[in-house]
Order: C-alpha cells, then structure tokens, then sequence
C-alpha cells in the first residue's frame, strides 16, 4: 500500500477542484469534532455541513477512503477508520496544500488594492485569465464570505475590508471595548456542548493544528471562538458587530496565519478564556479577552506588514 502522501499525490490529479476543497473540509470537520474510529460519514448530514451537494462529498469520501481516513462497513456506508488524533500525517499532507489559486489571486490583488471597488466579470476573466464558470464559482465563495455583491447584470462590488494599519488597529481597540463588555452582560450564558466544542478545537491548535490547518481554517476557527462567546451574552448586537468585524479583518487574517507560532500562542489563550467562563469567573474571562486583544493589536498591528503588495496569503 502507497505512504499516505504518495497515493494522494497519485489521485489527486482526478480530483476537480471543488472536490479537492471538499475533500480538506471533511478533514477539518473530522478533527475539529475530534471523531473516532467507527464514526458514521453519512453524505447528507456533511454535504449540510459544508453546504454543498452529495456528489462531490461522494467523490471526496471515496478519496478519503484510498488514503485510509474512512472505509465502507458490512453495510457500505462510509465510517472513519482511524481516530481524529491520529490523522496528522495524511491532515499535514491534505491541508498544507493551497486553496483555490484564484481565490487567493483576487484576495491578494483586493488587499494590495490592485483591483478596484467595481467591477465586472469580463474584467476578471481578462486580468485573471479564467473562464466566466471558473470565476462565478469563486465569486460565489467570496460572496458567501461577506467581502464581495453581486451587482446587476455581471457587475460585482468588493465591501469595504480593513485595508491599512489604522483600520487594523482600530478594528482591535474598538474590539476592546465590546467583547470583554459582551462577558460581563447580564444575560450571559455559556452553553457547555458549545464550550466543550470550542475547547476540542482550541486545543487542536496549541497540540499541532497550528502547523498543519490552513489560513481559512485557523481563521474560521478563530471567528468561531469570539462570535460564540458573543452569541453568549444574550445582546444581539455584541453578535452582529463581531460577526461583522470578522468579515471585515478576513484577508488581513489570512496572511498573519502565516505567522504560525502566534497561532498557538493566541489557541492558549483562547482555552485560558473558556476555563474562567467554565469556573463562572466572568470578571477574570474579561480580563484574559481585554488581554489577549491588546497582546494581538501590538502583535500584529506593529509586527509583519501584512498589507505590502508582496506579503503571502498561506
């Protein structure tokens, strides 16, 4: 039987693109909620989860099932094969991969300020060389990530994102004065099947996952750790203004992911926060909040330009 890594290589070509980005997001569902071995992979329930159809998570599980991540039982249904633990190595080799090209292509132009707040998709086609189905398709990504619209015809506008080190730091000392807030809210309440989620993931990141997950991965798992706690305070705009300041900071995000010590560090902290909230010391988990954001915006607010034309998306 082939390494993990080498019959990936082998079949991956076979793979259109939409599968290959399914075929990582299986991956990462499977380790987020940390699975055994024997776990039912029934199709519709992750074809829900990653909000796409059955055939390319049909296409993906059968992948997963040459690398030795999930096999089919006396019933044919797929199951997992191993536990979530111990699929780093084929995780390393899934997940260091690149995302989508022109995905990554727009975002960087958009975050150098090579393209502009209107276009058209013709526009696209010729500067990114892409056919219009190839584009729509990341267009419709990137639409459903909150950073761009459709407009009539085959018009797009790019919404405004946090495009310089001001709004950067801004962002971080505005965040300063809602979250901890949003902890000490009067109707806060955390919910324990979420806290024990957002711990499983959170230590998946200080044991290696900040190694091996992608930028979108550690991004989205860092959102769902704010607007979770935020979600649990009870005031619906604490929620809305976190879920909105995420959609604003995503590509300035996804190139500090590149900086993958921080990560942990920042994972740490995270766990730090949950254990006070578990333990009801509110006081002391807005403290920790007001703490880790002030240790961010100097971090990354005064460390790597992120917003150089050169600077990588990982």
């Amino acid at each position: 039987m082939l390494p993990a890594k080498l019959a990936h290589m082998e079949k991956a070509k076979d793979l259109t693109a939409v599968q290959a980005r399914v075929v990582r997001e299986i991956m990462a569902l499977v380790r987020r909620e940390n699975r055994v071995a024997g776990d039912a992979m029934p199709e519709v329930s992750l074809a829900q989860a990653i909000g796409t159809s059955r055939s390319p998570v049909q296409v993906a599980l059968r992948h997963l099932a040459t690398l030795g991540v999930v096999r089919q039982d006396s019933n044919r249904r797929f199951v997992l094969a191993r536990d979530a633990k111990d699929l780093d190595d084929v995780a390393g080799t899934l997940l260091a991969e690149p995302d989508d090209p022109l995905y990554h292509q727009i975002a960087q132009a958009r975050q150098s300020g090579g393209l502009p707040d209107e276009v058209n998709e013709a526009q696209l086609m010729r500067m990114f060389g892409v056919a219009r189905s190839t584009l729509r398709k990341v267009l419709s990504r990137i639409a459903k990530e909150g950073w761009a619209e459709q407009r009539v015809g085959s018009g797009w506008e790019f919404l405004p994102m946090i495009d310089s080190p001001q709004a950067y730091e801004e962002s971080y000392l505005f965040r300063q004065s809602i979250e901890p807030a949003a902890l000490m809210s009067p109707w806060f309440s955390a919910d324990r099947t979420q806290l024990a989620a957002l711990r499983r993931e959170q230590q998946l990141i200080v044991d290696g996952g900040y190694q091996s997950m992608t930028a979108i991965e550690l991004f989205e798992a860092n959102c769902r750790f704010h607007e979770t706690l935020a979600q649990w305070s009870g005031n619906r705009f604490a929620l809305q203004t976190v879920q909105r300041l995420n959609q604003l900071r995503r590509l300035v995000e996804y190139r500090q992911a590149a900086m993958r010590p921080a990560r942990q560090t920042q994972a740490r902290e995270h766990l730090g926060i949950l254990a006070a909230i578990e333990q009801q010391d509110l006081i002391e988990a807005a403290g920790l909040m007001r703490k880790h954001l002030e240790d961010a915006r100097r971090a990354k607010v005064y460390g790597q330009n992120v917003f150089a034309a050169d600077a990588a998306i990982s």
